[in-house]
């Protein structure tokens, strides 16, 4: 008979710690872009009862619930969802307006685009970041018109026009008895000046080589300096040329040909004007940073952009590359996450979160007490400077001495120390009058806040 009831006290044991483990959970499962709670980050069993709570990562937005209940050995369902941070709209660009290639979430770019009649500057896009649209705002800028050019002792090609666009060109030749000094085309820039220079027309004189000019010779091809353009080298030292003869024409470093011959021809004992257009070259793109962006001067040969880096993070490598002939110089800089120190030490308060170095820029540091009081910051966190916010809170045992107020009495228990945050109520005696607050709290000093009142007897 007693080992029957010892069985069944054995198999009644058995079921209830059986009944006790199935109320408690595991971890809980992984929720796309989300983490649990540092605090909980290493738990692996949780109580009946007890909630948990999920955070989005950095770059996305929270929507729903997001803790959890543990619920006799399950988890309730999750309905947090974590959406990518959008940026929004970019703003109004006057005198444009923006194509936007996706939902403005973070690392899509929008586009620039001018009306007609107006010409962009700088970059035609910026990139969606976690701080927002990054990158330098696009101008659309008029396109700049240019009066009508006067060269004495000229004839322009197309006739007689008032005024010109942006990009519009006017060839010059020289009346008979006269010579072309300067470029013999010119175009209206985005700024409404002719460049180059606009040319003279000076009257003929015969060179230093008179002889091959009664031939139909030519001399030395003069110099174009407002072209952006010299004589190619093979022909540099050469000073006499037969009719017919042509000579190539390059332009300097850093400007590409965009239209024109590159040609002039001996003819007649002058040479024909030089028609190639040589432009600054474009550079485009200096590069996209991650977790930086480059500030540009401009996108042509001789302008720089210079690389800087978001908010918690460090420049690694060199930050301003140059517009060369061949491109952009250097390499894309780096931006690194601002890195803090192990967290300080000489506190006797705990870790509530295990979170394992490196601790970078806005990685939490929690502390509890096993026992007393926190006194300080309950969290501490990276700066972008690399840097801790706060030094770690201590944990210390605060009490206030039993409070003595003549001819009065507290309400509650009659203990020797009260501990932090403890409140009693103080009456005085009949026939007595308060002044001061009735009820005062153990203060983080040891004192009692905000002072203990007085009781003076009623006349």
């Amino acid at each position: 008979m007693r080992s029957l009831y010892l069985a069944v006290l054995g198999l009644f044991s058995a079921l209830l710690a059986s009944a006790q483990v199935s109320k408690r959970c595991s971890a809980p499962p992984e929720h796309p872009h989300a983490r649990l709670e540092a605090r909980f980050s290493r738990w692996r069993s949780f109580t009946s009862g007890q909630r948990v709570s999920f955070r989005c990562l950095e770059d996305f937005t929270p929507k729903g619930s997001s803790s959890v209940w543990c619920v006799q050995g399950k988890w309730t369902k999750l309905t947090l969802k974590c959406e990518k941070r959008a940026c929004g709209n970019a703003g109004d660009l006057p005198n444009g307006q923006f194509d936007y290639k996706g939902n403005s979430l973070i690392g899509q770019k929008v586009f620039a685009k001018c009306n007609q009649g107006f010409t962009l500057k700088g970059l035609d896009y910026m990139i969606c970041k976690s701080s927002g649209w990054t990158g330098e705002f696009p101008k659309c800028e008029a396109a700049a018109t240019c009066s009508s050019p006067a060269v004495e002792h000229s004839v322009k090609a197309g006739g007689i026009v008032s005024v010109y666009q942006a990009g519009d060109n006017v060839t010059f030749t020289c009346s008979p008895g006269f010579q072309l000094d300067g470029a013999p085309q010119v175009t209206c820039d985005l700024g409404g000046q002719w460049r180059p220079l606009l040319p003279r027309c000076l009257p003929s004189t015969e060179g230093p080589d008179q002889a091959s000019r009664k031939e139909g010779g030519c001399g030395k091809p003069p110099t174009i300096k407002t072209k952006n353009a010299n004589l190619a080298d093979k022909y540099i030292t050469m000073t006499t040329f037969k009719s017919g003869d042509r000579v190539p024409y390059t332009c300097n470093v850093g400007y590409a040909p965009a239209g024109g011959n590159r040609l002039r021809t001996c003819k007649n004992g002058e040479w024909t004007p030089l028609f190639l257009k040589c432009e600054p070259k474009q550079c485009g793109s200096a590069g996209e940073i991650l977790n930086g962006q480059f500030t540009y001067t401009g996108l042509e040969f001789g302008d720089t952009a210079t690389a800087v880096c978001d908010n918690g993070y460090i420049l690694v490598g060199r930050a301003t590359r140059n517009c060369k002939n061949n491109g952009w110089d250097g390499r894309v800089a780096v931006c690194e996450a601002v890195v803090c120190e192990e967290a300080p030490q000489g506190t006797n308060a705990e870790r509530s979160n295990l979170q394992e170095p490196p601790y970078t820029f806005r990685s939490v540091i929690g502390y509890r007490c096993s026992e007393g009081t926190l006194v300080g910051p309950k969290e501490i966190w990276c700066t972008n400077k690399g840097t801790w916010s706060s030094p770690p809170p201590q944990c210390k045992v605060i009490t206030c001495a039993s409070p003595i107020v003549s001819s009065a009495s507290w309400a509650g228990a009659q203990m020797n120390l009260y501990h932090y945050r403890d409140t009693i109520s103080i009456e005085c005696y009949r026939g007595y009058t308060m002044s001061g607050q009735s009820s005062v709290t153990c203060g983080q000093d040891g004192q009692w806040s905000p002072g203990l009142p007085k009781c003076t007897r009623t006349h």
